[in-house]
């Protein structure tokens, strides 16, 4: 039984990759302190103002429009391309204009690696990085813009391009693992529906023998005994009438049998070796070998069933004038004994309903079950039920 209980586990939704709320507070915080230096740059202008303003602000936008998109979606959609095409267009002029909002590349390049695939977000952080230097090439930089800006680029690369990677990869295999889950979830609930399946069909097999092994036997009795009517015939079959509703009482409340209900094995025994030899009038003894004892009540429940069982095929195939039932006991085992001394049978071709089932309640207590023609004639079946294991598995 699997005990991993996966529906305890959070859906796609909450996986720790999926939560944006500590990345988008870092874009935040990177995109105002960015929007603080253009509006304290005492260098530019109110156009360069104005300008640097709207363009971080479409930056916002479309983060919400087509950013927050391409993180859920994964590497491969249009929108995690389109906004990191968008981001360069309209971060570079900024970053131009006022060098100390290239402070915001630190959350832009993370951007590029959880939103495009990996060797596609390098380029895009070697551009990011690269291209507010267009402006040395119209504008001459003192020593120290050219200190400033190599300083600041070879540390943003060198982070990016050292961390970017390695955050691809613990989001990969996140994104792995979650589908294994998902995986594993359906699995197991093909598992759950397939176990439910089996016990449903075990069930069924179950109370189709007890029924065969009881309800059906019963009434065959009875039938059997209002064939040729008379006082104590009547008698036998109300007694077995009743003895059928009480077994049909058990199987409803899943109760044990009902000639166990009230009596040990051997006197249940005891008595219906007795009731089948006066439905039959026909000579019939039981006897207890060894020393009685208290036994699991599966072990008495299969040596019961067998009983009536092999009862019920003398009675409607071996035409026997003398039928004998032996119960007994060794230190480890319980023997069930039925011998008769009508016409025989073929065991390899006697496997009927009654008898498959008998044969698969014997088996699943470890016990054996065997069927033969002795010379002298008749049928010999022995049920073997071991005792041992079962008393200290109980």
């Amino acid at each position: 039984m699997i005990v991993v209980r996966f529906r305890d586990i959070p859906p796609p939704a909450q996986h720790a990759f999926m939560r944006l709320n500590g990345w988008e507070l870092l874009y935040l915080v990177a995109f105002l302190t960015a929007l603080f230096f253009v509006l304290s740059d005492d260098a530019l202008g109110t156009a360069q103002r104005t300008a640097g303003t709207v363009l971080l602000v479409a930056c916002l936008a479309a983060y919400v429009r087509l950013g927050r998109r391409a993180v859920g979606v994964g590497y491969r959609s249009w929108e995690g391309r389109t906004y990191v095409v968008l981001l360069i267009v309209l971060f570079t002029p900024v970053a131009i204009m006022s060098p100390y909002t290239r402070f915001v590349l630190f959350a832009l390049c993370s951007q590029c690696y959880m939103m495009i695939p990996k060797n596609q977000a390098r380029i895009a952080v070697i551009i990011f990085n690269v291209a507010p230097g267009l402006k040395f090439l119209f504008v001459p930089p003192s020593r120290d813009e050219l200190t400033a800006f190599l300083g600041v680029t070879l540390i943003v690369l060198a982070f990016a391009l050292t961390f970017g990677p390695w955050i691809v990869d613990i989001i990969g295999q996140s994104r792995e693992r979650a589908s294994l889950i998902r995986e594993l979830e359906a699995r197991r609930a093909e598992v759950d529906r397939l176990s439910a399946e089996r016990g449903a069909l075990a069930e069924r097999e179950r109370l189709a023998g007890e029924i065969h092994d009881t309800l059906a036997q019963g009434f065959t009795s009875i039938i059997m005994l209002l064939q040729q009517p008379d006082s104590r015939r009547i008698e036998l079959a109300v007694q077995t009438a009743r003895e059928n509703l009480a077994e049909a009482r058990a199987l409803i409340t899943e109760l044990g049998p009902a000639p166990l209900s009230s009596a040990t094995l051997a006197e249940a025994l005891a008595r219906i070796t007795a009731q089948f030899g006066e439905e039959l009038s026909v000579s019939v003894a039981f006897e207890v070998r060894g020393e009685s004892r208290a036994t699991p009540t599966k072990v008495d429940v299969v040596l019961l069933r067998a009983a009536q069982e092999a009862l019920a095929n003398v009675r409607k195939h071996a035409r026997a004038g003398a039928v004998t039932v032996t119960l007994e006991y060794t230190p480890e085992t319980a023997v069930l004994t039925l011998r008769d001394d009508g016409v025989g049978l073929d065991p390899s071709t006697a496997e009927g309903y009654g008898l498959r089932g008998m044969r698969a309640r014997v088996e699943q207590v470890g016990g054996a079950l065997t069927l033969t023609s002795p010379p002298e004639g008749g049928t010999v079946l022995s049920a073997v039920v071991p005792t041992d294991r079962l008393e200290q598995g109980a």
